[in-house]
């Protein structure tokens, strides 16, 4: 790249502030190093990697450099043999702990930064270095006295010597010989030995060295002879201390220059990873975004038999939308669209003084060359370029008198310059071609240089005043012309760009806006070319009906966006109450479910409290009012009890109770089979369950006497599938007087038959005795599969002489 043209385009100042952005000073000179690539892999391997960059620190925002420092001159300096400061050890230390960090973070992450990874795989861990400089230094850059025996010993002694000097000198201070003669009672130091200050007239008064004395000549600072020994002792601990200390040191630098190409590519590697991250930092806030780098696209070849195109297009590519330049205010910055199309590659900007065409040219090669550098471009998404070898630059007065040329002498003379290097894969910015001399020569000169460009296929592009270079532009194939817009109204640049339409003079409009006689106007007018007029007039419609169709446009599109809107809260409110709808619906399963959860608990409730209950009838009066209370919620699954009651109409209460006989349980409202009668009570068989109740509590009904006994179906209180389909071997057994292996065989066979027979529950009378068949028969229920639990019987059934078990239900 032609340096000259870099500093024309301000490259430096965009190098600068990327340098702003950098921990520390090996990434610094990178920064401030950079060049644009002419190699295609190199500038995308530097956008992706600035792409990278930007994605870890956004979901890691604690990545950073740390403490690393350019410590390759201290590692080279150890090479050498050289003694290193502390600090500088410190230094190296630091840099090495900041090249691990990095390089396992992005170990991790090796999948999500594959770039980056790549950077810090080659840091070295160095190891044995940070772990020697953390046993030898503290983080003050002291030596620890636990760096050698020896110097731990010494130091002691320096101590003891210490005290013992210090010792010595208040015990002369504190002496009455001397107060009188001394000036003040305190202990100082004069080139590393301790003194007192005596006072100048009792010179002699005290026998010692004189090291110093005060700006007055009235204080002389004296060391005792008394501590001249004592004095000697203490320095010449502390020389060796120095030498200790020295020699441990002379040992770390021997370790760290064994070292010293790994650290110095540590750095390296440190440098291009504070580089990337300085990008990131830099794109971040400029709000830049990736270019899509392309090489030169070849060309279609010419179908046989068809003319040859006078210009062959090189194949470059620039879109550029919303592009801004870096360094104007992004907040006043006006974007522009710089956008080629397939047949285009050299663009003529015309326009007003002041318009904005410099900024224009310079913002798309500022643009290009930062792109090549690896940077993100400040423009919208969806950029592409393509990779130019060159890119040159002419813009501005660069007059030289020291040289004796002019203005247009030194744009000659770079043009001559950068023609010379320029090919059909580079990019040229020519402005005020043509300028700096007379207007017909200059002119002419300006379409010579565009059309020889043309022909070398170099992509161009340049601003003129020049109306002639208007025509050239419209009637050449492969070049096209732009302009920058004026507000007649404001007499003010709007600095907006359009390509396709070269720029209006408007030099009669602004002189009728600023109160020229108009009839100098209508004169001047009359001096013009007619068909400069007409093409004047012309290019005022076309420029009109563009207005008009922007105006018409950003119409269009401010209706478009608020349908958008609308539609899109249209949706949402759709959405909302189909939520809505959604959520009361399954409320509503929610609560019917509840509710039906609800009833079934219920219903289990009452079918285990059914199961488990005593022998006496009075221990289902709560059961009956629970059923009573369900009555209505299942009138949809359960029969109604009606039926039962009227049924109890054909009972007759007062016939005496038989075996065989179907009876009536009021307090149950249902029907069974008496099974067993005594003198008070009956076992009534109702469907799989056997009950006792009293008899008066009983109302019979005949049966014919070749009648079987009838058992009432139960599921008009609470439906069940199963009914006993073996012999019920009774709902107790007696097993008192057996012993424990009798009774406990007599208890499984009886355990067997209940439980087939569908006995809800059975009672156990084993006695009381010594309680040893008692313990062995609830042990043996405990571990019973048939058996669902088991507990004492109440008072009245035998207390403790009687296990009532519930059983299993057979499926």
């Amino acid at each position: 790249m032609d340096a000259k043209s870099l500093r024309t385009l301000e490259l430096p100042k965009i190098l600068d502030r990327l340098a702003g952005y950098c921990s520390f000073s090996a990434g610094e000179a990178l920064a401030l190093a950079l060049r644009p690539t002419a190699d295609l892999g190199e500038a995308r391997r530097g956008q992706q990697q600035t792409a990278e960059a930007r994605k870890l620190l956004s979901v890691k925002t604690d990545t950073s450099i740390g403490g690393a420092r350019d410590v390759r001159p201290f590692a080279a300096n150890a090479a050498r043999g050289a003694v290193l400061l502390p600090g500088e050890i410190l230094d190296i230390k630091n840099t090495l702990i900041a090249g691990r960090a990095l390089k396992r973070t992005l170990g991790r992450l090796g999948d999500q930064f594959p770039r980056l990874a790549v950077i810090a795989s080659g840091i070295d861990d160095c190891p044995g270095i940070v772990e020697a400089i953390g046993r030898t230094i503290d983080e003050r850059g002291e030596v620890l006295s636990s760096a050698s025996e020896k110097l731990a010993d010494i130091r002691r002694e320096v101590r003891v010597a210490h005290d013992r000097l210090l010792q010595k000198l208040q015990t002369i201070l504190g002496s009455s010989r001397y107060t009188a003669y001394l000036q003040d009672l305190l202990i100082t130091q004069r080139d590393g030995r301790y003194v007192i200050p005596l006072k100048a007239e009792h010179k002699g008064k005290l026998r010692g060295i004189i090291h110093d004395q005060s700006a007055s000549g009235a204080t002389l600072f004296v060391e005792p002879l008394a501590t001249v020994e004592l004095n000697n002792a203490w320095r010449q601990l502390q020389l060796q201390e120095q030498e200790e200390i020295r020699r441990i040191l002379a040992e770390l630098c021997a370790l760290i220059g064994e070292q010293a190409q790994a650290i110095q590519y540590n750095v390296e590697a440190l440098a291009e990873l504070d580089l990337a991250f300085a990008k990131a930092k830099y794109a971040d806030t400029l709000h830049a975004t990736e270019p899509t780098l392309h090489d030169f696209h070849p060309h279609t070849p010419t179908p046989p038999h068809t003319p040859t195109p006078p210009h062959s297009h090189p194949g470059s590519i620039i879109k550029l939308r919303a592009a801004r330049h870096p360094l104007l205010d992004p907040s006043t910055v006006v974007p522009v669209d710089f956008v080629l199309d397939d047949q285009t590659y050299i663009v003529v900007i015309t326009g007003p003084n002041t318009g904005g065409k410099t900024v224009s040219l310079k913002t798309v090669g500022l643009l290009a060359l930062m792109a090549q550098c690896g940077l993100h471009v400040p423009a919208q998404s969806g950029s592409e370029l393509s990779l130019f070898e060159g890119i040159y630059a002419d813009i501005g007065d660069e007059q030289s008198i020291e040289q004796n040329l002019s203005t247009f002498s030194s744009h000659v003379t770079h043009i001559i310059g950068l023609l010379k290097n320029a090919d059909a894969r580079s990019l040229v910015i020519l402005d005020e071609l043509g300028a700096g001399t007379d207007p017909t020569e200059g002119s002419a000169l300006a379409r010579a240089l565009l059309s020889y460009l043309l022909d070398m296929g170099v992509t161009t592009l340049a601003t003129t005043h020049y109306p002639e270079l208007k025509v050239y532009a419209h009637t050449t194939p492969g070049v096209a012309n732009a302009s920058v817009e004026f507000d007649l109204e404001t007499l003010a640049p709007t600095y907006h760009l359009t390509i396709g339409l070269p720029g209006r003079s408007n030099a009669f409009a602004i002189a009728q806006r600023l109160g020229l006689d108009t009839t100098i106007i209508a004169d001047a007018r009359t001096l013009m070319p007619a068909t400069d007029l007409e093409a004047e007039k012309l290019l005022d419609e076309i420029h009109r009906q563009r207005d008009l169709a922007r105006h018409e446009r950003a119409l269009a599109e401010a209706v478009r966006a608020d349908a958008l809107t609308l539609e899109a809260e249209l949706t949402r409110r759709l959405e909302r109450i189909e939520d809505e709808r959604r959520a009361i619906l399954d409320s509503a399963r929610d609560e019917a479910a509840a509710e039906a959860q609800t009833l079934q608990t219920q219903i289990r409730e009452l079918r285990r409290r059914l199961q488990t209950a005593a022998m006496p009838l009075t221990a289902l009066k709560q059961v009956e009012a629970a059923a009573d209370d369900l009555a209505d919620d299942l009138e949809s699954s359960v029969p109604s009890l009606k039926s039962s009651v009227q049924s109890a109409k054909s009972f007759d209460e007062k016939r005496p109770v038989k075996l065989g006989d179907t009876v009536w349980l009021p307090n149950l409202k249902t029907e069974g089979a008496v099974l067993s009668l005594t003198a008070t009570e009956a076992e009534v068989q109702i469907g799989r369950l056997r009950v006792r109740a009293k008899l008066d509590e009983l109302q019979t009904k005949s049966q014919t006497p070749n009648s079987k006994p009838q058992i009432p179906n139960p599921n008009s209180l609470l439906p069940h599938p199963h009914t006993p389909t073996h012999t019920s071997p009774g709902l107790e057994i007696d097993i008192r007087g057996q012993t424990v292996e009798d009774g406990l065989m007599m208890l499984d066979r009886y355990l067997e038959s209940a439980y087939m027979a569908n006995l809800p529950w059975v009672r156990i009378i084993h006695g009381k005795g010594t309680g040893k068949l008692r313990q062995a028969v609830r042990d043996a229920l405990r571990a019973n599969e048939l058996v669902l639990s088991h507990q004492p019987g109440v008072d009245a059934e035998g207390g403790e002489g009687v296990t009532v078990a519930r059983l299993a239900i057979v499926d």
